[in-house]
């Protein structure tokens, strides 16, 4: 856990300087679609280059961010560029309060707005075989991690960063009756979590009119070891407010339990990207000695 008087520091650094000064290379955008836009292009690269010298690939994916997935529909489309030699795993999913998955076309099944904000829009001939895209189930823990130990062909981890620093649904493990260590989260596998209460309260806020009771209490997630096992790790935050103090401990913090996104940290390649309105900086801690002009917001 970081102390109030570090976080301070990290948020005093202006927005213009994070990239010069973060200890990950960090990209600044404008706005929220222009990290859309680098997601795609991202995607893009890795699809077409695959694609150009007959190689299979598989990715990692979220659902949040969600607004690359049509621009990059849109330009497969356009290329016409099948998706035969790609393999999607989905990094988490939903679950109810017994652990179950939700039926595909049930609001919160990951798999089923996969299908629906990105593979529903690729021309049908197109479109991956149902094999290549695969979600982690309580039914079957291992499976992800079975099939890209057996596919041996995964290029890059792509995720969102959550709140308190969760990617996918590695959300801070400790709790006061039990502790997990830096190494024991580095190692992680895939498994069932019960949502923190803040992820909870976002998930509300955005999509379900701020009905807490509407979002599911469970979720399984990939874990650690099965999302930094990429060579590439790229992580896009887009969504204001709510993400600019997670960003700065990214950016400057040592890995941390408490955030376990730090743990990218270490790994050989590592980019974040994020839209000027989430890296603005927030007000610092209270009783914190006032900085004057307080940042625009």
């Amino acid at each position: 856990m970081y102390s109030a008087d570090q976080l301070d520091e990290w948020i005093a650094i202006p927005v213009d300087e994070l990239a010069s000064r973060a200890r990950l290379p960090f990209l600044l955008v404008e706005s929220r679609e222009d990290v859309h836009r680098a997601f795609a292009d991202d995607l893009w690269e890795d699809i077409s280059s695959a694609h150009e010298a007959g190689r299979e690939i598989s990715l990692i994916v979220p659902l949040g961010p969600t607004g690359q997935y049509s621009l990059l529909a849109s330009r497969i489309n356009e290329e016409q560029i099948p998706l035969d030699h790609v393999t999607f795993f989905g990094m988490d999913e939903w679950l109810d309060w017994q652990g179950r998955p939700f039926e595909l076309d049930h609001p919160y099944n990951l798999l089923g707005r996969f299908h629906t904000l990105f593979l529903d829009l690729v021309d049908p001939e197109l479109r991956p075989p149902p094999e290549n895209v695969i979600f982690p189930t309580p039914l079957h823990l291992d499976r992800s991690a079975e099939e890209l130990e057996r596919r041996g062909n995964l290029v890059a981890t792509y995720g969102g960063v959550g709140f308190q620093g969760h990617i996918a649904f590695n959300e801070p493990p400790s709790s006061r009756w039990v502790s997990v260590s830096l190494e024991e989260l580095r190692s992680s596998q895939t498994r069932i979590v019960p949502c923190a209460v803040d992820t909870l309260i976002a998930h509300a806020q955005r999509s379900a009119g701020g009905n807490v009771f509407a979002v599911p209490p469970l979720a399984v997630t990939l874990g650690m070891r099965e999302l930094l096992a990429a060579p590439r790790v790229r992580l896009y935050l887009d969504t204001g407010t709510w993400k600019r103090t997670i960003l700065r401990i990214l950016l400057f913090g040592d890995p941390d339990v408490d955030y376990p996104v730090t743990l990218v940290h270490g790994h050989p390649d590592v980019r974040v990207i994020a839209d000027r309105e989430s890296a603005i900086s927030p007000l610092p801690s209270a009783g914190a000695k006032a900085r004057s002009p307080l940042p625009v917001q």
